[in-house]
């Protein structure tokens, strides 16, 4: 079965690039740009299935699990999404992530999406304006 074994090893590539990325993330980033890529790639997702409007969604995470995610304590992960909060880059309020300046939060991340393996433009299937 040929197309199925193509989607298997895409998966599998797939997840290979992710666990790459996060790596680097993890080894080499700062708490506050850890955080600002965890949620570029959430928010990022997210839009590819529908899930973005008007620059929000919805992250029924809490800055236990996000921190967890970028292993991270959580005065570090709460003091780094004061900074981005402070910065004007996006809001988390309510368990609803708004971006309000996603070129400025992918330059902070050093976020490049290829390694998702995502075919569309980012804001194809939400609110455009919100990512600039």
């Amino acid at each position: 079965h040929p197309p199925l074994t193509q989607a298997l090893w895409w998966e599998s590539l797939t997840a290979a690039a992710i666990q790459r990325a996060w790596t680097l993330n993890v080894g080499q980033r700062s708490a506050k740009q850890r955080i600002a890529h965890l949620l570029c790639e959430l928010y990022l997702r997210m839009d590819r299935v529908g899930l973005v409007q008007d620059g929000s969604c919805a992250l029924p995470l809490t800055q236990f699990h996000l921190g967890d995610a970028c292993a991270l304590t959580s005065i570090h992960t709460n003091r780094a999404l004061q900074e981005l909060r402070r910065d004007g880059l996006l809001s988390l309020e309510a368990r609803r992530l708004t971006i309000h300046d996603w070129p400025a939060l992918v330059d902070l991340a050093a976020f490049d999406p290829a390694y998702l393996q995502l075919s569309k433009e980012p804001g194809t299937s939400g609110d455009r304006a919100a990512l600039g």
